[in-house]
């Protein structure tokens, strides 16, 4: 869990305010600036010092942009994505490490989705056009996932300070996990005052 501490807090807000800004450049212009991916890069620096620390979960944090930026290249060469979407999405995977990163890219997925969706609403003219031409067609801007990125990064940061989320835990059970076992034990007591 991603401590809430006040310079966890501070850093946050400001990799925040640098996501807002990449993901409003991309809705305008459907540019992440690289200034804007070089800015969250340093705040991260602030963050591997004040609130990581070195060690594993600095090592983690390094992991995950290695594993984000293979993944997201993929689908950039594939032209899935844009090179600045790799860049922000491998960037943001460094505040995340590798048991927020399953929930990164969940929560990006998801509002990627739904900014898509809400994109076809808003002109179903053409979704009907580009459906009948199986999918064809000029598409036109496309959907700026720099906002979706800016949105699974949020979740993630803010969830984590606030104890909404929980990291995954590869290959632990959960604490409280519960097994057929111990259900038999359950189901096999006697009945409490009998």
């Amino acid at each position: 869990m991603i401590p809430n501490s006040l310079p966890a807090i501070i850093l946050a807000a400001a990799a925040s305010a640098i996501l807002a800004w990449a993901a409003v450049s991309d809705i305008r212009k459907r540019i992440i600036p690289n200034v804007s991916v070089l800015a969250l890069l340093g705040v991260f620096l602030a963050w591997a010092v004040l609130v990581l620390g070195f060690g594993q979960p600095l090592a983690s944090a390094l992991l995950a942009a290695v594993i984000a930026f293979a993944v997201t290249f993929a689908l950039y060469a594939s032209k899935v994505i844009g090179a600045g979407d790799s860049k922000l999405f491998a960037a943001a995977a460094l505040f995340c490490g590798l048991g927020y990163l399953p929930l990164f890219a969940l929560a990006t997925v998801l509002a990627g989705g739904v900014i898509a969706a809400v994109s076809l609403a808003a002109r179903p003219n053409r979704a009907m056009v580009m459906l009948a031409m199986g999918g064809k067609g000029d598409w036109g801007r496309g959907v700026p996932y720099g906002v979706a990125i800016a949105i699974g990064a949020a979740v993630v940061l803010w969830g984590s300070i606030g104890g909404y989320v929980q990291p995954y835990r590869f290959g632990k059970p959960a604490p409280a996990q519960v097994t057929s076992r111990d259900l038999g034990k359950a189901l096999a007591a006697p009945a409490p005052g009998k």
